[in-house]
């Protein structure tokens, strides 16, 4: 979560692939918590994944709290899990998605290459968490196949 913005990513049914889905301007607490209730009920969300941004060092910095009071207040708001994941570099990574695919020459931050940014950021931080899901309900069944008689 950003000062300004909300980059929001969204997985595809089957929880393997995160897209980008699109960015909320931030307007208050209030409005945007009424967008985000209409995004999950429209999309049938059913969890929530929150990026914290923890520094190189893996401590909280103070971006990574104001991940984490955003986190407390979902949490407090609706009723779904709220699941908070490192966040390191995605930005960084979502500037060079969009450095080696965009258009050359048109490298300005507009508003638009910033929420296109924001999105695509949400994808990176949803994808690992996604995949990490995945490689355990798969260790998860491997498990119950070992012990099967």
């Amino acid at each position: 979560p950003g000062e300004r913005r909300l980059g929001l990513a969204i997985s595809d049914p089957s929880g393997m692939i995160a897209m980008p889905l699109e960015v909320i301007e931030r307007a208050g607490w209030a409005k945007d918590l009424a967008a985000l209730r209409r995004l999950i009920e429209a999309r049938g969300v059913d969890e929530i994944v929150v990026g914290r941004p923890l520094t190189t060092r893996g401590t909280l910095g103070p971006q990574a709290q104001v991940a984490a009071r955003l986190a407390a207040r979902l949490r407090e708001a609706l009723a779904l899990p709220i699941t908070e994941v490192d966040e390191r570099f995605s930005t960084a990574g979502a500037e060079r998605i969009l450095r080696e695919g965009g258009p050359r020459g048109h490298q300005r931050q507009t508003r638009d290459r910033r929420a296109r940014r924001d999105a695509i950021a949400a994808a990176l931080i949803l994808q690992p968490y996604l995949d990490r899901r995945r490689a355990e309900a798969l260790r998860g069944s491997d498990e119950d196949v070992m012990l099967a008689p």
